[in-house]
């Protein structure tokens, strides 16, 4: 493993969590972030020192990251109203992929369950301003951080933890926005870029349109051309397969993406594996999420994991959570968290020609492009011959924007949590407690509209490709000069033309 230059230790200490499992950074390993108060004011103090690296677009790309880091914890003081900044240093499961001996894991793995009493200290130092709909939010997922744990001394903490947050549920402010300002400035100087809402609204509405559209041609192609298309959806994702054969139905679906991508040489690297199978037990709240081989770990597997739904749930929560896995949406799901989705962008990402290009990871680009390669598949050609594919990249592709609008909406004040459902019900095939809980993310994730803005940065950015290279455009050629960036800032991704 490569020694980091101080000026990007600083950075990547301050986001220890993301790096050592994104990053595949196991120095890390064993340890906690100080996020109380005064650990963080250190960590901000540090950002900053020493020279910039000699490639102006590394230097920008750091640059960027200092930034952001500066306005979330220094200015809007995110780890005093947001327990997912804390959820995620108290996270264990990143020592359950075997990118180690397990001998290895099982001890970094014990030596930080053993400063959950700490890191919990500081947690409840910090959390002094969460609104109370963000508790209310995150309250399961808090609940849900113990599960498998044993050690009584860590229990007891997470125990305080709990009572600490849910005491936020009904003491908390009751409004959870942000306003359109720190929205945006949160939003922007993550990727290195100024961001008028306004328009970046007017722009998901656009995409919304576009999608409905596009939906409608395709239920066309079913014979579905008398019904509303969002009704022929609903019916669509009934046929799914049971609860034993969701893993091996994304295991199938997985070999046809990954031999799709291959074949049409959409990414610059096709080799590493990737395994499919169950998420570790403290992640089950995540349907289908992508464990990748990091950049600074040795060659291993990667891990898709698909999560079939529990056996103890009431019949009616088991069949909700396989719809998310019909034959008209897994397969586009397959794509997004697989190839040419995240898993070829980690082979890509081990590649990068520095540290910074390999560690310093714009979420909204991850998301983004892993949601650009799902459209990309449809223009490709990818399941042609079955109009359900096209139909759920069109499903997944509303909900990602209205995300977007209702993040959006939310924070600035023009749409409560409850309007933000009715939008889900009314744009999406998903109503009732769904739609509602997609509401609610943005209260937590007020940067979930990732996707839909990232994909339609790089879609921007493919027209201005495709117009100055002429003759000379390929998709293989752009998705190589973007790919080489490593997960650029969004503001930052010109830097291939």
């Amino acid at each position: 493993m490569t020694q980091l230059d101080a000026r990007l230790r600083a950075v990547i200490d301050l986001i220890a969590a993301e790096a050592r499992e994104g990053g595949g950074r196991h120095e890390y390993d064993g340890k906690i972030q100080d996020l109380s108060p005064d650990g963080v004011r250190a960590g901000l103090a540090g950002l900053g020192d020493g020279p910039l690296p000699g490639d102006a677009h590394d230097a920008r790309h750091l640059e960027v990251f200092e930034e952001s880091l500066r306005y979330q914890f220094g200015e809007l003081e995110l780890h005093r109203k947001n327990p997912m900044v804390h959820l995620n240093n108290l996270e264990l499961a990143c020592y359950d992929r075997d990118y180690a001996p397990e001998e290895e894991r099982v001890a970094a793995k014990a030596a930080h369950l053993a400063l959950w009493p700490e890191a919990v200290d500081q947690a409840i130092a910090s959390l002094d301003q969460v609104p109370a709909p963000v508790a209310t939010s995150l309250i399961g997922a808090v609940k849900g951080l113990s599960a498998g744990v044993t050690d009584e001394a860590a229990l007891k903490a997470h125990e305080r933890l709990v009572a600490h947050v849910e005491r936020a549920t009904t003491e908390g402010d009751p409004d959870a926005a942000l306003g359109g300002e720190a929205l945006a400035r949160l939003m922007g100087s993550a990727e290195g870029l100024p961001v008028d809402l306004g328009r970046l609204a007017e722009r998901a509405d656009a995409e919304r349109d576009r999608l409905m559209g596009l939906l409608a041609e395709s239920c066309a192609k079913l014979g579905e051309k008398d019904r509303a298309p969002l009704d022929v959806v609903r019916e669509l994702v009934k046929d799914h397969p049971d609860a034993d054969g969701v893993i091996e139905a994304a295991r199938i679906g997985t070999e046809k993406a990954i031999a799709f991508t291959r074949e049409k040489d959409l990414v610059p690297y096709h080799d590493g594996e990737c395994l499919v199978g169950p998420a570790p037990e403290s992640r089950r709240w995540a349907m289908a999420m992508m464990a990748w081989n990091a950049p600074g770990e040795p060659e291993g597997p990667s891990w898709y994991h698909v999560t079939p739904p529990d056996s103890s749930w009431p019949r009616e929560e088991q069949e909700e959570w396989l719809e998310v896995f019909s034959r008209a949406t897994l397969p586009a799901i397959n794509v997004h968290e697989v190839a040419p989705g995240h898993f070829s962008h980690s082979r890509a990402l081990r590649r990068a020609p520095s540290d910074v290009r390999r560690l310093l990871q714009s979420s909204a680009f991850i998301e983004g492009w892993a949601h650009y390669a799902e459209e990309l598949c449809v223009e490709e050609g990818f399941e042609a011959d079955d109009p359900r594919f096209e139909i759920g990249v069109w499903v997944e592709a509303l909900i990602r924007v209205t995300r977007l609008a209702c993040a959006i909406g939310v924070h600035t004040g023009q749409m409560t949590v409850e309007e933000g459902a009715r939008r889900f019900a009314s744009d999406t095939h998903i109503a009732g407690p769904a739609a509602l809980s997609e509401a609610r993310r943005a209260s937590f994730d007020p940067t979930y509209g990732r996707y839909t803005w990232g994909k339609l940065l790089i879609m921007d950015l493919r027209e201005q490709a495709r117009a100055q290279w002429g003759a000379g455009f390929t998709v293989q050629r752009f998705h190589k000069a973007l790919l080489d960036l490593g997960a650029p800032p969004l503001g930052l991704i010109g830097a291939v033309l």
